[in-house]
């Protein structure tokens, strides 16, 4: 595997980050990451809760971008949500599909959960869009497991990972 590795984002990387684009099949499965940085600030700011956004490198180039919230509760019925971190955001930009790039993001981003930068919690979870197989396939693989019994139709789908 290259160098791919996470680092928080700073006013000096931010930009490289903003650049990064999925394909036109797969707009509609993530947000674009000025909307997710936006997101970040109003749940930081407003909410008073704890997001962390990461540039994924390979090298000194960035490839990708994620983001974890800790204790984001969007809908009543997700009671493991309450106390656990969120896999929020995360996108590999299309020039770089394909190389396992995501997959090691991923694992970063679980070791990241596991040293409990807010606190010691039983999962972690995310969510996709039903249409979203690449995502499904990766997150299944890594042992997240789907919890489509808590959407409703056209919803996301929800993912669970214990810690």
């Amino acid at each position: 595997m290259d160098q791919i590795h996470l680092e928080k984002l700073t006013w000096d990387t931010v930009e490289g980050v903003l650049k990064l684009r999925v394909s036109k099949e797969q707009k509609e499965f993530v947000a674009r990451n000025s909307d997710s940085l936006i997101d970040a600030y109003f749940f930081l700011t407003e909410e008073k809760k704890n997001v962390f956004t990461f540039g994924i490198y390979n090298g000194k180039k960035p490839v990708g971008f994620l983001m974890i919230g800790y204790n984001c509760v969007w809908r009543e019925n997700l009671d493991f949500a309450k106390n656990s971190y969120y896999i929020w955001r995360f996108m590999i930009d299309r020039r770089y599909q394909g190389n396992g790039y995501g997959r090691e993001a991923l694992k970063q981003a679980v070791d990241f959960v596991r040293t409990a930068p807010c606190g010691k919690a039983e999962y972690c979870w995310l969510s996709y869009e039903p249409e979203n197989e690449v995502a499904r396939k990766l997150y299944l693989s890594m042992g997240f497991e789907e919890k489509p019994e808590l959407c409703k139709e056209d919803e996301e789908i929800p993912a669970v990972l214990k810690l």
